[in-house]
């Protein structure tokens, strides 16, 4: 590749609230020159097209969690996702980091070395540091493989958002939203914004408590899309029931939710180990990846966890990206790889870290692929058990819960891999 060359202190790929979170703290606290690359031309991610309130700070946690024990991710109070993203650009541009939007990254030429490309043309940037915080994505209808035609009116969450609040596009009059999840309640309060009549909401799961405001929309658990019908338009949605039954819901709009990945391309072209959970990086509680000076936060670690949750890591790997710039970073003791028995499907983070590191809050993040009233988490290594953990609420499928990490200090460096499994 051939290019400019340049060097700065931080480079930080991606800039959604945790690569702008990240900037704001790292230039704040005279880490050098920070650099911060959008390859979208306006900075800010998911939360621009987020119209819904909730986000920022206290507003947003409290949002949050009002919405999980409610089913729905559409909660009001707290500031807009628009302007939440717009107050997070600001906040790294007047700490003193440089933004650069409309900047992709598109390889690795060194370890700590990025090719990119751009308006001025194509780059080498050497980092003394990187940060990647490449959020994650929805998968669409082609990796979900499902059959049928090929018809307009089917998105994805983010599609949807997009096309009602930025592109203010007519979207239809009959909708079917797969997925129960928080993030599906919120496609279904774009759709109402919108004027469209959501005839039901889809889910394979089995049925669960539904807060009032939401039983006035059908909720068909256990059940799986299994084609969609219609020519030049979508016309009907087929599920197939648990128990074998099928039937066509009959629609022109169908929104498919809650099947994030990690936009995790770059890390895998740099040789990044990922982990087989969240599909994202494996990293410690120190935010470093297996590549020596490169670090990862947000949504690029566990899709998909809400903007205020991103931007508190962003906050976070500041801290040891500043002890490396200092020459003071702890050394890599190996850290063991946490490994979940089945159901549970992703711990984050997913290794354990140098002495005394801790992840947000002292609570590891998990989640499962079905319901669990209750459980008890076990923590055991090579035997030996070093915590257990009774919740208090039961575990769903599509939403996070917490495993204290009380029981790092009683970790065996030398041990093998630490089990976690629900009982």
């Amino acid at each position: 590749m051939t290019g400019d060359a340049r060097e700065v202190d931080v480079l930080i790929v991606g800039g959604g609230p945790a690569g702008l979170a990240a900037g704001a703290e790292l230039a704040g606290a005279g880490a050098g020159r920070v650099e911060i690359l959008e390859r979208e031309q306006e900075a800010g991610g998911i939360p621009r097209h987020c119209h819904h309130g909730g986000f920022g700070g206290r507003l947003e946690r409290a949002a949050h969690a009002w919405a999980s024990a409610a089913g729905s991710a559409y909660a009001g109070g707290g500031t807009s996702g628009p302007a939440y993203a717009r107050r997070s650009v600001a906040a790294a541009l007047d700490a003193g980091a440089a933004l650069r939007t409309g900047v992709t990254v598109t390889g690795w030429s060194g370890p700590r070395t990025v090719e990119t490309t751009g308006p001025t043309g194509l780059e080498r940037i050497t980092a003394r540091a990187v940060v990647l915080a490449t959020g994650a994505r929805e998968r669409p209808r082609s990796a979900r493989l499902i059959p049928g035609t090929r018809p307009s009116g089917v998105y994805t969450t983010g599609e949807l958002q997009q096309a009602v609040h930025l592109y203010g596009q007519r979207i239809g009059t009959r909708a079917v939203v797969v997925g129960d999840e928080p993030v599906g309640h919120a496609a279904a309060a774009t759709l109402r914004a919108a004027g469209v009549q959501v005839v039901a909401m889809v889910t394979d799961q089995p049925p669960r408590p539904v807060r009032a405001r939401n039983r006035r929309i059908p909720v068909l658990t256990g059940a799986t899309v299994t084609a969609l019908t219609g020519r030049t338009r979508l016309s009907g949605v087929t599920v197939r029931h648990d128990d074998g039954r099928t039937a066509t819901l009959r629609c022109d709009t169908v929104v498919l939710t809650g099947d994030f990945i990690p936009d995790h391309e770059l890390a895998r072209r740099g040789g990044i180990v990922l982990d087989p959970g969240t599909r994202g990086p494996a990293y410690d509680a120190a935010y470093r990846t297996s590549r020596p000076g490169v670090f990862a936060a947000g949504n690029l670690l566990h899709a998909v966890e809400r903007a205020g949750f991103a931007a508190q890591e962003g906050r976070a790997v500041a801290v040891p990206v500043l002890h490396r710039l200092a020459g003071t970073e702890e050394p890599d003791g190996g850290g063991r790889p946490l490994v979940l028995d089945t159901p549970l499907r992703w711990i984050a983070p997913n290794v354990t870290g140098p002495d005394g590191a801790r992840p947000p809050e002292n609570r590891f993040v998990l989640r499962t692929a079905r319901r669990l009233p209750r459980p008890l988490l076990v923590v055991s290594q090579d035997g030996r058990e070093l915590h257990r953990q009774r919740l208090l609420l039961p575990a769903v499928p599509g939403r996070s819960f917490t495993l204290a990490a009380d029981w790092l200090d009683r970790v065996d460096p030398a041990g093998s891999s630490v089990r976690i499994a629900a009982v």
